[in-house]
């Protein structure tokens, strides 16, 4: 048979599953791959994987070229090649590694070695529980029932879905159940849905598929809506749509906090990661009163925060004449006590308890009612009777004729037709009006049978029934109805269903019935290899369930040269390789072989060459061998040529070895050391010459480097020109080096400038006055400047700085000229006002003068030449006047003004 990593294919870059197993320990090459690039290596280990063959590919030429490089380098080619076989070694212990991670053995020893598995689960459910705790205290009580649905998650084969009978992978899409919190394949359940919906419908629906029914779940049996149906993959809290598959979560959960409403509700969510299974009661503290509410507040945590404080309750019952004794609780019981009561109606008394204080006494009223004639025929009620039926207006019983007739007289019949609904439905009874009910409808009609095959004239109370038998196939789709005249809601089938189940070693006892057949209630135990621990599993999971884990100590003898097998407990399967120490004695030095046992190792066997390529090669075959021991890796200190460090190497391959660091030795100049990389310092190896440029601080402010090349003492000063800008950036400055390096702050700042004024404007827009100068001008200028009142008539001069908060006021003398000019401005105006009502006047009395004459032609007539020059003379004078008195206004304006200047 094939072993298991030669399905995970060659090379690397291959992922080959998770999980963690403990590494190899020992790696041993079979034979160098040649010109090909491959080499075949086995690594012992423990588990499906021990002694496993893996081909490592690599480059030919670039492995010779770095041996040819080493051979002129004065380094062998066995040396390079036996670190090329190292790396490849480190290669496979990852290769392996990732190879053994998806190994499935989980056993353990005695001694208390914790598997890595094991670890990484523990981690996960202390990650997953770890907000809960923290408010409990560290106590996992409540966690019980939810840890227990999280652990099986974890367990290979513990989670089967029952429809399929196939084990639930991390990888899968799946559904709970929220009752009885199973889990199923999405495809599974939404399948199982699908045909439980149908087998109703084919039961139940006339109008097939018309209505929607529920369907159940397949372990608890709890009911769903048909709307309720799963279509997506969701995590357990329902926030997170297809979680991803994340190794260091609990497997179908999207690792934020579940946040579920607790039940019984509290008003607080789960705490916990998004997990399977119930929701832990609520650990949160509450400060709550008893249930009597006569202590004082404790705190408590909310799933138990109801607590009673033994006292007696005293509370009033119900029957508002005693009060409850029994220690403090959350409701009180009816009264236990017995009194003296009345019935409904008052007639009777009767010691009764006093948690029902209504009681009938089953006694006819008997009372008068308010017609005088007749009397209550209820039984025992509280209030007054009713009134009398028969004083109401009563009708035949035909219904047409109503009668009001006292309550001693009988309604009489009405003599016409009866027409009232017969139990058909559709006829009408043709009887007289009559007392009782009407009589069978015995009227023939033409009836249709139940199948609608045949018609018949029959009565119409009677049905009609064919003897043909129904050929249609009844819910299972096997079996025909065979029932006379079926209208087509054939029953269900009656006979077994006898097919197989899932688990294929039971039939289904079930009725027949379409669609996939119940689960398997069957279960079987899986026992260990002694025997001792059996696992229960549903029936046909027993072929693929892993045997479950034996604390049994295994008892094979060794099978290498130890005197004993290492402790560890029962297991499936062979006993996994010894990993003791060799211990035997290496060849060539005093210690001894720390490698794991490598007595019993798997090896390859060489395979037949082929004849050509009509021939299939065969199987590769495995033969179990031991292995020599590997050269001696005990490190042994050792210093580098140059004496840099002291480093532990291999005890095979000890000499002394170049640390690749610089030399470090001084050179002849005393300013620098060797560059080569570690050597072995004498006459005929020196150290090399120095060869590059003076590299020491030049003095402060010197941009220059010194000319000469490396060497000892002191640099000599620097005599260049130093070109720079003045402070205002107007003239070129040249200055020497030395100079400028070796003066004081303030002669650099003198020879700084250019000695003219400094062209920048104040804020207050003048020249600074100031020679070339650093940094910023002064901000006070004191520059004069003048200020006047605000008839301009006083000005001053005084400083810049204090223009701003000067301010020069008018006085006595020009408040007095700006009264004079407000009086004449006001004369003007009242003259203009004056000659302005002037005209006006004028013009009305014009207008009435024409207004007076009417159109009538005066009696002195003359001439239109003089009436034309009576009133163009007008018209001039009065232009005349138009222009002369502004003008006039305007003449002793000026000549006020100018007097009072004078």
């Amino acid at each position: 048979m094939e072993p298991s990593w030669r399905h995970q294919g060659r090379g690397r870059g291959r992922n080959h599953g998770q999980g963690e197993r403990s590494q190899p320990q020992h790696m041993m090459p079979v034979r160098p791959g040649g010109a090909g690039g491959t080499t075949k290596v086995v690594v012992p280990s423990e588990g499906p994987y021990h002694n496993t063959q893996i081909e490592l590919h690599y480059d030919t030429t670039q492995c010779i070229s770095i041996l040819t490089h080493l051979w002129w380098t004065g380094v062998s080619a066995h040396t390079k090649f036996e670190e090329i076989r190292k790396s490849n070694q480190a290669t496979v212990k990852r290769l392996v590694d990732s190879q053994m991670s998806s190994s499935s053995s989980d056993d353990d020893d005695e001694d208390g070695e914790i598997d890595p598995k094991d670890a990484k689960r523990g981690k996960i459910l202390e990650s997953t529980f770890t907000t809960y705790t923290n408010q409990t205290g560290g106590d996992v009580t409540g966690l019980l029932k939810t840890g227990q649905y999280v652990s099986e998650l974890f367990q290979s084969g513990a989670l089967t879905c029952l429809i399929c009978i196939a084990s639930v992978k991390r990888t899968q899409a799946v559904w709970g159940c929220s009752s009885c919190f199973s889990l199923f394949h999405l495809p599974c359940i939404q399948k199982w849905a699908k045909d439980s919906a149908f087998l109703l419908c084919s039961v139940t629906d006339e109008d097939f598929g018309q209505k929607k029914h529920p369907w159940p779940c397949p372990k608890c049996r709890a009911e769903y809506p048909h709307n309720a149906t799963p279509t997506k993959y969701t995590c357990y809290c329902g926030k997170l749509e297809d979680p991803p598959a994340d190794p260091w979560l609990v497997p179908h959960s999207c690792g934020s906090v579940c946040q579920k409403e607790l039940k019984p509700s509290c008003g607080h969510t789960c705490l916990l990661l998004c997990h399977p299974g119930p929701c832990p009661p609520c650990p949160k503290m509450v400060s709550v009163s008893c249930m009597c509410s006569k202590a004082k507040p404790l705190p408590r945590r909310c799933s138990s925060k109801v607590w009673s404080c033994q006292q007696p309750c005293g509370r009033l019952l119900p029957c508002q004449q005693h009060t409850c004794s029994q220690p403090c609780h959350s409701e009180c019981p009816p009264c236990p006590r017995v009194s003296l009561q009345r019935c409904v109606c008052g007639g009777q008394e009767a010691q009764r308890p006093c948690a029902s204080p209504k009681w009938n006494c089953q006694k006819v009223c008997g009372s008068l009612l308010s017609c005088g004639n007749h009397t209550c025929e209820l039984v025992c009620h509280d209030g007054l009777c009713p009134p009398c039926p028969r004083s109401l207006s009563r009708s035949c019983p035909c219904g047409k004729t109503k009668w009001t007739l006292p309550c001693t007289e009988e309604v009489s019949l009405c003599g016409d037709t009866c027409d009232r609904l017969l139990t058909c439905g559709k006829h009408t009874c043709t009887m007289r009006c009559h007392r009782g009910n009407c009589d069978t409808c015995r009227q023939e009609v033409e009836k249709e049978c139940r199948c609608g095959k045949y018609r018949k004239l029959l009565a119409c109370h009677k049905e009609y029934v064919c003897d043909s038998k129904c050929s249609k196939s009844r819910s299972c789709q096997k079996h025909q109805c065979r029932r006379k005249c079926c209208p087509g809601n054939c029953p269900p089938c009656d006979q077994n269903c006898g097919r197989s189940l899932g688990c294929r070693n039971h039939k289904c006892p079930s009725v027949c019935h379409r669609g996939s057949c119940y689960p398997c209630p069957v279960t079987v135990d899986v026992k260990c290899t002694c025997g001792t621990t059996s696992l229960t599993v549903p029936c046909g999971r027993e072929r693929s369930t892993k045997p479950p884990r034996c604390k049994e100590l295994c008892r094979c003898p060794p099978s290498c040269h130890h005197l004993a097998r290492e402790r560890h407990r029962c297991h499936p399967g062979p006993c996994p390789p010894c990993t003791q120490p060799c211990l035997l004695p290496l060849i060539g030095c005093a210690h001894t072989c720390p490698q794991p046992c490598h007595d019993q190792v798997l090896v390859k066997s060489q395979q037949v060459q082929l004849s050509g390529p009509w021939e299939q090669p065969s199987k590769p075959a495995f033969v179990t061998k031991a292995l020599p021991c590997p050269p001696c890796q005990v490190p042994v200190p050792v210093s580098c040529l140059g004496e840099h460090e002291v480093s532990p190497l291999p005890c095979h391959h000890r000499g002394r070895f170049s640390c690749k660091r610089p030399c470090g030795q001084p050179l002849t100049c005393g300013n620098h050391t060797c560059s080569r990389e570690c050597h072995l310092v004498n006459s005929s190896d020196k150290c090399e010459e120095c060869e590059e440029g003076c590299s020491k601080p030049r003095p402060h402010l010197c941009p220059h480097t010194c000319p000469l090349p490396c060497h000892p003492g002191d640099c000599p000063p620097c005599s260049q020109m130093i070109r720079q800008r003045c402070y205002c950036k107007m003239s070129v400055l040249y200055a020497e080096c030395m100079k400028m390096t070796l003066s004081d702050e303030d002669t650099r700042k003198a020879m700084g400038s250019c000695g003219n004024q400094c062209p920048k404007e104040l804020s207050c827009g003048h020249r600074c006055k100031q020679v070339c100068h650093p940094g910023g001008c002064e901000v006070k200028c004191h520059q004069k400047v003048k200020l006047r009142c605000p008839c301009r008539r006083i000005k001053k001069e005084m400083p810049c700085l204090l223009s701003s908060e000067s301010v020069v006021e008018c006085d006595d003398t020009c408040k007095q000229q700006q009264k004079k000019v407000s009086q004449l401005k006001e004369a003007e105006q009242k003259a203009a006002e004056e000659e302005e009502q002037k005209k006006c006047q004028e013009e009305l009395e014009a207008f009435t003068k024409r207004q007076q004459r009417g159109g009538r032609r005066s009696k002195k007539r003359g001439r239109p030449e003089d009436l034309e020059d009576q009133g163009g003379s007008a018209r001039w004078w009065r232009g005349v006047a138009l222009v002369l008195v502004p003008l006039g206004g305007a003449l002793l304006s000026v000549t006020a003004y100018l007097l009072l200047n004078s």
